[in-house]
């Protein structure tokens, strides 16, 4: 086998988790179909960030470092992915499942003529193949999907894939490439969103709210335990809907896919495109008035009574443990 090669996304300087995922399930699966592990770097100014991908497992690094890449464009990103792949004979190509690798993934297989499997949450090596396990029917099911000829590429779902050892003495051989960075469509500029806030798809604990807390006046409940948790603040698309919050918190199939180790959910009844966002969630924990909620049913532990009573002193039990 010619090895697997993982996508390495990146922001503000520091590797996004997702991609160091990414190469530590590329690094098991060649424990068994053999071959090296390897990531792309694409972007300005990157090559340091190779030591951490070799730490993480990667054998090789190929580096795409020009000032025209210093911003995401899907032309060139595209470009540079497949041509990675194609002169190392990459095995197999992992993306992870974030923004980014949406609408990179897609691309990068039209090039290389492979068959892409999305939003993976188990990848399996089965005589000298890969098979993929993802979930369908908005989460209600899910299938096991193999490739049969061509190149197998697969988009990993954050969160899901466990992240491996870091091992400092793991030195990367660095490859420098160069690509063509001409693209019809380029970033001019990029405005972020207010910081000091944790990304929801990349978080380990998530505090969501819903139309439970009855307006945007009450939000601050869920925000104030999220607080307490060190957590990320999620919402359900009737908030979103109705404006008491931005879409970028939305959880839920037309917002955002999240696997956290801890998921709360306030006053959110439960309805599949939300479930289908978050079901994957290792623990659960529902606070509901109505015992008869759907979110209960996906629950590993369910309160039901008065999210205007329980979130408070969830919040003060939480400030007191972690002694915020």
């Amino acid at each position: 086998m010619a090895g697997i090669l993982t996508f390495a996304e990146h922001r503000e300087g520091k590797l996004r988790r997702p991609s160091l995922e990414a190469v530590s399930e590329a690094k098991r699966l060649a424990a068994t179909l053999g071959g090296p592990v390897a990531a792309v770097l694409i972007g300005s100014g990157v090559e340091g960030l190779a030591a951490e991908l070799g730490a993480y497992g990667a054998d090789v690094v190929h580096v795409f470092d020009q000032p025209e890449l210093a911003h995401y464009a899907t032309e060139p990103f595209a470009r540079a992915l497949a041509q990675a792949a194609q002169e190392s004979q990459a095995s197999a190509v992992l993306v992870p499942f974030t923004a980014m690798g949406k609408d990179l993934a897609p691309r990068v297989a039209v090039r290389l003529k492979a068959g892409l499997v999305s939003d993976c949450v188990a990848l399996t090596a089965k005589g000298g193949t890969l098979e993929a396990r993802r979930p369908v029917y908005a989460g209600k099911a899910y299938a096991t999907v193999a490739w049969k000829g061509g190149l197998p590429l697969a988009s990993l779902r954050p969160n899901v894939f466990a992240l491996g050892a870091r091992d400092e003495a793991h030195k990367a051989e660095i490859k420098k490439g160069s690509v063509d960075a001409a693209a019809r469509a380029r970033v001019t500029k990029v405005e972020a969103a207010a910081g000091g806030k944790v990304e929801l798809t990349e978080a380990q604990v998530i505090v969501s709210g819903g139309r439970g807390l009855k307006g945007p006046e009450n939000f601050h409940l869920v925000e104030n335990l999220a607080a307490a948790f060190g957590a990320a603040v999620g919402a359900s698309r009737a908030v979103v809907d109705a404006g008491w919050v931005d879409h970028q918190y939305q959880v839920g199939q037309t917002g955002k896919t999240v696997s956290p180790t801890l998921y709360i959910a306030c006053g959110i009844s439960g309805a599949i495109q939300h479930l289908a966002g978050m079901s994957s969630s290792k623990v659960i924990v529902a606070v509901n008035k109505d015992a008869d909620a759907p979110i209960f049913k996906v629950a590993n532990y369910g309160l039901v009574g008065d999210v205007f009573e329980i979130l408070p002193k969830l919040t003060e039990a939480a400030k007191a443990y972690f002694g915020r």
